[in-house]
């Protein structure tokens, strides 16, 4: 699910300040501690090979976020695809993979073991290529 930053409906509208909020963004019940996480992409940069051997071979861990600049698609294991840019505001539930059209700059919260957990996944796979 992404939301582009001016679709975001504003709960506050003040001179100075204006406060959007999406409200249903993704469920955080029965995830421990969050992880804040910041994360430079290159184009080209596909990470579905390094997902191989995780459950559906795709990230299991769900995503809260902020794309700063560039262009990423998000593909499900259910076949759909969607496409996060600029100012998109998102949630990549569970089973996903991440492929980088533009350079991308990229805020996550995440839950902290279980993406812990794909990321140690993705380096053991880099390791052994």
């Amino acid at each position: 699910m992404r939301v582009a930053k001016n679709d975001i409906p504003v709960k506050i509208d003040v001179p100075g300040a204006v406060a959007r909020q999406a409200v249903g963004f993704g469920d955080t019940a029965g995830f421990g501690s969050m992880g804040g996480e910041y994360f430079s992409l290159g184009a080209g940069t596909d990470i579905a090979p390094l997902l191989k051997g995780l459950e559906s071979d795709a990230c299991q861990a769900p995503h809260w976020g902020y794309m700063i600049s560039g262009e990423v698609v998000i593909s499900y294991t259910d076949g759909t695809e969607e496409t996060c840019s600029a100012n998109d505001l998102f949630y990549w539930p569970p089973g996903h993979s991440v492929r980088v059209l533009d350079d991308a700059e990229v805020i996550l919260f995440s839950p902290q073991i279980e993406h812990a957990q794909v990321m140690d996944h993705m380096l053991a796979q880099m390791a052994s290529s």
